[in-house]
């Protein structure tokens, strides 16, 4: 078996490859794909490489794709289908590294840090304050996968009511559980004090929240994108922003870098950080710890885990 791994080339990929040699020896590491042919049959890639048919036409002998990502939208989902390839995702290595920048957004817009700390710099001592507590607000959570579990268990020491929307409603006994309650997505957008996105790229999530879901939302409520910009309406948010007063949270951008003219960037109530809510030290060992274990399971013939086989 000849495993190649894609990786971008701003990693530190002499060190990436002395801890994977130890490993996994002989594992050939490109950090792009300009090359005409590759005999590889397993191909290790990021959400940082571009994988349609143009990428695996240079594969004739590929049968497996492992993506050192949660997200996999990077990969032509239909052309892996049409080849009957094998393909994987790391759906668990930074749950809780996304579940943490979630909440450290959340207590950053609820207590105003950024604004003090920008009018203390300033030479300017606030007297009022219009801060806000997490307690006893309502936790709306779009998407109840790993990172939405995780968030929840991470919130409920806060004593925070916790509603979720996912296509797939969990257990009851799992609700119970948690002490979670399900809404339809309308009705969980309307009661929330603050919403948190955690779904996938898809059909039916691109645009999600566009001028209409906007206008359900209650004034001074907080948004959090951490999943994928493309299911946002930027102008539909910005517009939120200044006729509802709505605060929001941006992790994730349609296209990356964005567009730095936009008027969601001179926008009051916001934050933003670059798309590293799930980037931590102990995320990125694990990420790796995940994709060898995965590639060392099927080299040996036994299933990988984390098959992404509902979109195939």
């Amino acid at each position: 078996m000849k495993v190649l791994a894609i990786l971008p080339a701003f990693l530190d990929i002499e060190n990436i490859k002395k801890s994977i040699d130890q490993i996994m020896p002989g594992l050939e590491i490109a950090t792009n794909t300009e090359f005409e042919k590759n005999d590889a049959d397993v191909v290790v890639i990021t959400t940082f490489t571009p994988f349609g048919k143009k990428e695996m036409d240079k594969f004739p002998e590929l049968k497996y794709i492992q993506v050192a990502s949660t997200g996999y939208n990077n990969v032509d989902l239909k052309e892996v289908r049409r080849r009957k390839i094998l393909l994987c995702n790391v759906p668990v290595a930074n749950k809780d590294a996304v579940a943490e920048h979630v909440i450290g957004m959340s207590l950053a817009l609820l207590k105003n840090f950024i604004p003090f700390d920008q009018q203390i710099k300033s030479g300017n001592w606030p007297l009022l304050t219009n801060s806000r507590e997490l307690q006893g607000k309502t936790f709306g959570i779009i998407g109840m996968g790993a990172i939405g579990i995780k968030l929840v268990q991470k919130l409920i020491p806060f004593n925070v009511g916790i509603v979720y929307y996912d296509p797939r409603r969990l257990k009851p006994e799992d609700e119970e559980f948690y002490g979670l309650t399900y809404l339809p997505l309308d009705e969980l957008v309307k009661v929330s004090d603050i919403i948190s996105i955690h779904t996938p790229l898809s059909k039916e999530t691109r645009s999600m929240f566009n001028e209409s879901r906007f206008n359900l939302m209650k004034e001074n409520s907080i948004f959090i994108n951490s999943s994928r910009g493309e299911i946002v309406d930027e102008k539909a948010l910005v517009k939120a922003i200044k006729e509802k007063n709505i605060y929001a949270a941006i992790d994730v951008f349609s296209v990356e870098p964005p567009d730095f003219s936009s008027e969601l960037f001179h926008l009051d109530n916001v934050i933003f950080s670059p798309h590293i809510a799930g980037v931590t030290m102990e995320s990125q060992e694990r990420f790796i710890t995940e994709t060898i274990g995965n590639v060392i399971r099927y080299s040996q013939g036994i299933d990988p885990l984390y098959k992404v086989e509902d979109e195939l």
